[in-house]
């Protein structure tokens, strides 16, 4: 039952980034070129809504949905994070899609993502790869 929940929220996710546009590269061209604030607007939203929904979890004492208490660590600033965001959004400018909707994208059925699906995949294997040797 619990795999059918995450199945309905992704595609709840899928359809709000379909319609909401973040899913589009003339959008996202928009926003690295600094001519809307379209995904701007999205973003904020989008933390706003995380900082408010963590806000209320860890005030109300809500459980996650196998009953476990929700815990949220401190973090410690990494200069990684740094990197790892440089070439986040470099990969993100040149394939016009970030990690979410790149599976809105493939289930809307725009194929040539699965490319950029598979080198997602290839990235995160490569950093699995190498994360023992990197300074962290």
């Amino acid at each position: 039952m619990k795999y059918l929940t995450y199945l309905f929220a992704g595609t709840m996710f899928g359809i709000i980034l379909t319609k909401s546009e973040a899913v589009s590269w003339f959008r996202i061209q928009e926003m690295f070129r600094f001519e809307s604030f379209h995904m701007y607007g999205i973003i904020l939203s989008a933390i706003l809504v995380g900082m408010i929904s963590l806000f209320i979890l860890k005030k109300s004492g809500i459980k996650a949905l196998n009953g476990e208490e929700i815990i949220v660590p401190d973090k410690k600033f990494n200069k990684g994070a740094i990197y790892g965001g440089l070439i986040f959004g470099m990969g993100w400018a040149l394939s016009g899609a970030c990690p979410g909707p790149l599976y809105a994208l493939l289930g809307s059925g725009v194929m040539p993502v699965f490319v950029v699906i598979l080198s997602a995949l290839a990235g995160t294997w490569v950093y699995s790869f190498f994360r023992p040797r990197l300074p962290h």
